[in-house]
């Protein structure tokens, strides 16, 4: 009798051991990890903290993330762009603050809106974006270009003259002041 509750003792503790390590496992491998991108653009810090999902052969602009249609701008929660400073974008004044930014990619021009909403999924279970177009507080465009090379995991550049959106053949810049 204390044999068997050693043994069934054992046995739970092996299969608890394993469960966690299995979780963690998968936790480590995201197929679209967290990135942040930071640096002084205008004159402020701007942030940009988004899920970044790889291309793995397949076709993404016009396809997976289809024209004139909004999009999150990344993978899993809605991207945020933050500014510790009110800043200019493509002409337009953005104050200081945290926002969710979407885009609505398009063949030769797209709309980059930034939305006061955060913390939210960046898709509902229909698959159109979460966003709220009451918190709308800028949409500005900006001109997409091919890319030099090819990227396959999507990525934020703040530079001195903006962001850039990069992936796979595709560079959107955007500019601050």
């Amino acid at each position: 009798m204390k044999k068997t509750l050693i043994l069934k003792g054992f046995a739970m503790m092996l299969a608890f051991v394993f469960t966690a390590t299995m979780s963690q496992a998968q936790d480590g491998a995201k197929p679209s990890p967290a990135k942040t991108a930071t640096g002084k653009a205008g004159g402020a810090n701007i942030t940009i903290n988004y899920s970044a999902p790889s291309v793995k052969g397949r076709k993404i602009f016009g396809d997976l993330v289809p024209f004139d249609k909004v999009w999150r701008a990344g993978a899993n929660e809605a991207t945020i762009f933050e500014t510790d400073k009110d800043i200019t974008i493509e002409g337009k004044k953005l104050p200081a603050g945290k926002y969710s930014l979407y885009a609505l990619p398009g063949a030769s021009e797209w709309s980059f809106i930034f939305n006061s909403q955060t913390g939210q999924w960046g898709i509902k279970r229909g698959g159109e974006t979460s966003k709220d177009a009451s918190k709308d507080v800028l949409t500005v465009k900006a001109k997409p270009a091919k890319s030099a090379s090819m990227t396959e995991v999507m990525a934020y550049e703040i530079t001195p003259k903006g962001f850039v959106l990069r992936w796979e053949n595709t560079e959107v810049p955007v500019a601050i002041k």
